[in-house]
């Protein structure tokens, strides 16, 4: 598909990629589906119009070819919420553009992105977040491996980390110190607190690792030396939640979301937060207040008593 795209056009798009990447930060991640998103609506536009397109003629394009090309798009399957994300690249793409080239991008920038429901997080129970803290290492074949798994889960839920955050973690953290510094998504550095519990988690895992633990080596480790791969921790959940009763959605992921909400539910401030996530926008911590009043919701209709 991309051998439609103009030279030009190709060339935008290659350093709008390398412009976010440099000041914005922009994960490897999100670079790669924001090309492919591009990509795809510049195929899609040089066929629709005829030809290639020019760069003026990307700026300044009409609405109805902005719907022509989401129409193909949902009409090959793709959900609203893929398609919204896919017009926000384009829009990103169309505004540095239209800002090089001194035009008015304002019918493109101002289609309207298809609606959908915002999937709400599914955090686990207090109860049930404590409990997979306690029974997470208990089919571990060997203690070393109980209680690394333990150190990881409790670090996701004590600390609300990415699995990714934690795993990325090195010797040179140890041992934890009582605030840790947190590279997160776009290079975005933030200050977490450690609690206790999380400081000795991850104690009595050094203490058992057969393997050496340097400033330069990852911290959590897989049995034969490497890296931890995030698989295993996945692993490691789906066996908590055969012997918990847990449901599908109790993931690693699910335990930042729990730190989240259980910080809201006991009075957390909104903005800290924010910032302990390493949300870079307020709207999407907001979504756990959304969690904690269909939590509220749940426990009124189950305890109000009925006339």
């Amino acid at each position: 598909m991309t051998l439609a795209i103009s030279p030009a056009a190709r060339t935008a798009l290659a350093e709008w990629l390398a412009h976010l990447r440099a000041l914005d930060g922009a994960a490897d991640n999100t670079l790669k589906a924001y090309a492919t998103d591009v990509s795809g609506y510049l195929a899609f536009m040089a066929q629709h119009r005829g030809g290639t397109e020019g760069l003026r003629g990307l700026v300044t394009l009409p609405q109805t070819d902005m719907r022509a090309w989401m129409a193909h798009e949902r009409g090959r399957g793709v959900g609203a919420r893929s398609m919204a994300r896919s017009l926000s690249a384009v829009k990103g793409f169309t505004a540095w553009l239209a800002d090089r080239e001194g035009e008015d991008a304002t019918a493109a920038l101002s289609t309207r992105a298809p609606k959908f429901r915002r999937k709400l997080p599914r955090p686990l129970a207090e109860d049930m977040a404590m409990q997979v803290l306690e029974v997470v290492g208990d089919d571990a074949r060997e203690e070393w491996v109980a209680a690394r798994d333990t150190a990881v889960v409790t670090l996701l839920y004590g600390c609300g980390l990415r699995i990714s955050e934690a795993l990325g973690l090195t010797g040179a953290t140890y041992p934890v110190p009582g605030v840790l510094r947190i590279i997160g998504k776009g290079g975005k550095e933030r200050l977490v607190p450690v609690l206790p519990a999380a400081q000795q988690a991850v104690a009595r895992y050094v203490s058992l690792c057969p393997h050496d633990i340097s400033a330069a080596t990852p911290l959590f480790r897989g049995v034969r030396g490497g890296a931890l791969n995030p698989r295993l921790i996945s692993a490691a959940m789906e066996r908590v939640r055969a012997r918990l009763g847990l449901p599908a959605t109790a993931t690693p992921h699910a335990l930042r979301h729990s730190f989240a909400t259980h910080l809201l539910s006991a009075g957390g401030d909104l903005r800290a937060i924010q910032e302990l996530l390493g949300h870079a926008s307020l709207s999407t911590t907001q979504v756990y207040t959304a969690v904690d009043t269909a939590r509220l919701m749940e426990v009124y209709a189950k305890a109000h008593p009925r006339a």
